[in-house]
């Protein structure tokens, strides 16, 4: 992987324990361009690599900025990022990637975001205003107001009549009821990212809709391990090596062990980085990434697991 040294122009606060990092080129110089919806790969201070959305209109060539929820009991990148990075330090970044890429679509679009996933939505939202395309509506529901990111540029007048902000102060009998938005196939595409229930619930309201209008990213982790995992083996093609895969240890793990040098980043099933083509076996998908027409063909082998005793994986699709 490629990195560019890029120094934190400006840190801030978007919300309650939501920061704010502006990253620039220490000449001034233009960054690689980036589309809606992308993301970088930021190497931490602490070693880790994790992927945070860009969060700005791509339009501002010379600046990357990212939104990070420090995320108390999570596996300590947003910590790192959050406590230890000052303005003026300098970060190692992987130039951007998009797998939540915003389609041209005449009919409009229906943005949602839950929490911190308002990041790649509301790069979106500024995209298509400023582009003179206005017939979207971004859908935001937060806790509180305190916890509610970018909250006085949404309510601003830019966005006047184009954004719904939903508080459910942390009761699920208070979540927002999407089914009249998403009810009737409308012609606009949907693009959704937050936490799982939300990203569920949406899934299961659009299940009518043709697949290709329908876009998902998260963030929050998946299910990596169960109590009752097992062992299972591994064969990869060309060459026919078999790994044993113990319970408790990673497809992505128990391979890098035998010396394979395999892409990843987040490890928690929501970047997609690992993906990898599944050419037999029946596999436990844990990941979400991959949509239901593709589990057949890829898994995600920084969580998923088999349900057969036995996968056939290509890795040629992830070096």
């Amino acid at each position: 992987m490629d990195w560019m040294k890029l120094r934190v122009a400006r840190k801030g606060q978007a919300a309650e324990g939501v920061a704010t990092f502006e990253l620039r080129a220490a000449s001034g110089s233009d960054l690689p361009a980036f589309t809606p919806g992308a993301h970088v790969t930021v190497r931490l201070p602490n070693g880790l690599e994790r992927k945070y959305s860009l969060c700005n209109d791509p339009d501002d060539r010379d600046v990357y900025v990212l939104g990070v929820k420090r995320e108390a009991n999570g596996r300590g990148g947003s910590i790192a990022l959050v406590d230890q990075v000052e303005e003026g330090d300098e970060l190692q970044v992987a130039p951007p990637r998009n797998d939540f890429a915003l389609v041209e679509n005449r009919s409009g679009y229906t943005l949602i975001a839950g929490g911190i996933g308002i990041t790649p939505i509301v790069s979106m939202a500024r995209h298509l205003l400023n582009n003179g395309v206005t017939n979207f509506h971004v859908y935001y529901c937060t806790r509180d107001p305190a916890s509610t990111a970018f909250l006085d540029e949404l309510r601003g007048p830019d966005f006047r009549g184009r954004v719904t902000i939903h508080h459910d102060q942390g009761d699920p009998a208070k979540a927002f009821d999407f089914w009249p938005v998403l009810e009737k196939p409308s012609g606009r595409h949907v693009y959704c990212c937050g936490p799982r229930g939300l990203m569920d619930a949406v899934r299961d309201m659009t299940g009518h809709w043709p697949s290709s209008a329908v876009h998902f990213e998260a963030f929050s982790e998946a299910e990596a391990q169960k109590p009752d995992d097992t062992m299972f083996r591994v064969r990869l093609v060309p060459d026919g090596e078999v790994v044993e895969v113990p319970a408790g240890v990673t497809i992505l793990d128990a391979l890098k062990a035998t010396g394979k040098d395999l892409a990843s980043s987040c490890e928690s099933g929501t970047c997609g980085t690992c993906r990898t083509i599944l050419v037999a076996g029946e596999a436990d998908h844990r990941d979400l990434v991959l949509g239901d027409d593709e589990k057949s063909r890829f898994i995600m082998i920084c969580v998923s697991r088999a349900k057969s005793p036995e996968l056939t994986l290509d890795l040629r699709s992830n070096l």
